[in-house]
């Protein structure tokens, strides 16, 4: 692979916010430097000057939590359309559920779509594994059969959980014999506050590590505040969350506006202003670990009929700039590439360090654009963002050393 040199850049990343040049070479990154000096020559060099003022270098985005629907749902998305959407949205690497038909449930059919997105050669996408055979809550998936060695980044009965303390337990259990988290989507059982709850126990009893998702209001977020500043977790336990975009910059009145049991459905709910603030509040004071899409396209004859969910990866970061005014950038990088990074437990990205992978996004932190889907990658349409102008957008993505990328080709 060529030598790649970005000359003369902001870059930042979780742990900072400085100008300099990065060079990449054989998809890593070989070396940063402050200033933009004594460059080594490189086959392609991308120099900061071509870029409006407001321009930084960060680590790609990093989503744990995305529908791609594939197999199965070619008119809602399919892995090549989902992978087109996730570049632009500056995401390198994207964990993708299992609520596929068939559902993601053995060994062969993870393996299956993770060497199709491969041979895509777009995003790295990791497919979940479900915790029960056709996430139908009544015995354990192909889980079990697991070695360690084989084992999917993330577990998720998606939005169904487990009904069965039992079950759920036995999949938790499982879960920490192959050492990798069990995403709760906390959709079981009634309010979200006492499904999340529910999971936090169980998780303490399996001593697996738990990451709830898509939190959406003001109690969750205080019940996950006051477990992790409780401490006193048995060994092997950890808890982790994120939320989604969509449940920090929207509300209840948005859903209204959109149709509330169609363009505006959503799970869980959209909420009110005062949970709407609660979640930002929960970003701005770290109880939120990460920020994740829910990415969830449908058409919109399904969206007539009720079916729940947003499309997400080309407006996140604009969305996060726009409605976390108060949010330092290097801040934001830590929710969207390295904590989710450091979740799925790869330690190769989200981070700008000699070594790591060259998964590298460079944004524009100052552009407005009101966000227009018929402009969308992604085979879905439905955002409550459409029509809102947003602050931020995506200028080049970088996986592995390759620009997947870049703004104004292919529209």
């Amino acid at each position: 692979m060529q030598r790649v040199v970005f000359r003369g850049f902001r870059i930042v990343d979780c742990a900072g916010d400085f100008y300099g040049s990065l060079v990449v070479e054989n998809g890593r990154i070989a070396g940063i430097v402050r200033g933009a000096e004594n460059l080594p020559a490189a086959g392609l060099t991308i120099d900061g000057e071509g870029f409006p003022d407001g321009a930084a270098l960060m680590p790609a985005f990093v989503d744990l939590h995305a529908h791609f629907r594939d197999p199965g749902f070619p008119e809602k998305e399919t892995l090549e359309s989902a992978s087109l959407a996730a570049a632009s949205g500056g995401f390198a690497t994207v964990v993708c559920m299992a609520n596929t038909n068939p559902v993601l449930d053995s060994p062969e059919k993870v393996f299956g779509l993770k060497a199709r997105a491969d041979a895509l050669s777009i995003v790295d996408i990791y497919p979940a594994m479900s915790l029960t055979k056709n996430m139908e809550g009544r015995e354990l998936s192909g889980i079990a059969g697991l070695s360690p060695a084989q084992a999917p980044l993330m577990l998720s009965e998606d939005g169904r959980d487990v009904a069965d303390d039992g079950l759920f337990l036995a999949a938790m259990g499982e879960a920490k014999r192959l050492g990798v988290p069990v995403s709760c989507h906390c959709d079981h059982g009634g309010e979200e506050a006492s499904a999340v709850g529910r999971a936090v126990a169980l998780g303490k009893k399996a001593g697996c590590r738990i990451h709830v998702a898509h939190v959406s209001t003001g109690e969750t977020a205080e019940i996950i505040r006051r477990a992790k500043k409780g401490g006193g977790f048995p060994p092997g336990f950890a808890l982790s969350c994120e939320a989604a975009p969509h449940h920090i910059g929207a509300t209840e009145e948005d859903a209204a506006r959109m149709g509330g049991e169609s363009h505006g459905r959503v799970n869980p709910p959209l909420a009110c202003g005062a949970d709407r603030m609660a979640m930002a509040a929960a970003v701005m004071d770290g109880t939120i670990d990460a920020i994740a899409t829910d990415h969830a396209p449908h058409t919109h004859a399904d969206k007539l009929a009720g079916a729940p969910g947003f499309v997400g990866l080309e407006t996140a970061f604009a969305a996060c700039l726009a409605c976390l005014p108060g949010l330092e950038l290097s801040r934001l990088s830590a929710l969207m590439s390295s904590n989710p990074a450091g979740i799925l437990g790869l330690r190769d990205r989200g981070r700008m360090a000699p070594g790591l992978r060259a998964d590298l996004v460079v944004v524009d932190t100052k552009a407005l654009r009101k966000v227009d889907p018929a402009k969308f990658r992604s085979r879905g349409r439905c955002t409550p963002f459409e029509g809102r102008e947003l602050r931020g957008r995506i200028l080049l993505t970088m996986n592995a050393g390759r620009v997947v990328f870049m703004e104004g080709e292919n529209e």
